[in-house]
């Protein structure tokens, strides 16, 4: 298991290896691309190459993409729709340039569709994968709940991934603080990971976004927080670390780089 968190790709992506040792990661997130919008950066062979070496020159073992903000398979736009398969296929054959082990993608908003957003989601997720054949899998990450946003319920993801149906969705990114938001009491560990389990299954669980939370229980509002600051107890984030250990699952954070060094040695102290 290994622990690490969100990094720029400033300067070009073989730059974003050694910020995250800096910051103590074992393995780091990125966009590959701007996140509002815009043209994503040419990824040559040498520039591939160049991100490998620094990989392992700073001992990073595992390296994870996200998607930007924009995607929507459920938007009544087909620009958008259809612009969203393209940039997630293209997120995928990016990672498997790099070695990325995961892009992992939010799905949208169903304020447009109602009840034929799931359905119209399940189809562009399949169009988005035929044919692919990377090695970078797809997660699907759960939303805080905000609105009509897809995914707060991981029930709803999990009907969405056997629908799709294909191998390259190894799973769902959990978010900690998407999750409490969205009502999973995390400050009831046991409780909370039966829910899970019955909902979407705890096998497949592939990552952790490792985020406090601003934010009440059930509030349905995307606000992370540093580890020792949110409405999430210490000793919640403590068995989180001992399951995510016991089932080789590593952590991302995504709170403010002001602290994330901090984070990151907490969550290493629970690991020892």
């Amino acid at each position: 298991m290994n622990i690490g968190c969100h990094v720029s790709i400033a300067g070009g992506i073989w730059e974003a290896p050694q910020r995250a040792a800096d910051l103590g990661c074992e393995c780091f997130q990125m966009f590959t691309r701007p996140p509002q919008g815009g043209k994503a950066p040419t990824l040559t062979n040498e520039i591939c190459e160049k991100f490998k070496v620094q990989s392992a020159r700073f001992k990073i073992k595992e390296v994870y993409i996200h998607t930007p903000y924009y995607i929507n398979f459920a938007s009544v736009n087909n620009r958008i729709r259809y612009g969203s398969i393209s940039v997630v296929r293209d997120e995928l054959e990016r990672g498997s340039l790099i070695g990325a082990k995961y892009v992992m993608t939010h799905l949208g908003t169903a304020k447009d569709l109602g009840e034929e957003a799931i359905p119209k989601t399940i189809e562009m997720l399949k169009k988005c994968l035929d044919g692919y054949s990377g090695t970078t899998q797809l997660l699907l990450e759960n939303s805080a709940g905000a609105g009509a946003i897809i995914g707060d319920d991981l029930k709803e993801l999990g009907n969405i991934i056997k629908e799709v149906g294909n191998k390259n969705i190894a799973g769902i990114c959990l978010d900690t603080q998407h999750s409490f938001a969205s009502g999973y009491d995390w400050n009831d560990f046991e409780k909370t990971l039966e829910k899970i389990d019955k909902e979407i299954g705890l096998e497949n669980i592939k990552l952790f976004h490792v985020n406090n939370s601003e934010s009440e229980l059930g509030s349905k509002k995307d606000r992370h927080a540093h580890l020792d600051s949110g409405k999430i107890n210490p000793e919640a984030f403590q068995k989180i670390v001992e399951f995510a250990q016991k089932n080789n699952i590593d952590l991302i954070l995504e709170t403010e780089h002001d602290q994330v060094k901090e984070d990151i040695e907490i969550l290493k102290g629970f690991r020892k």
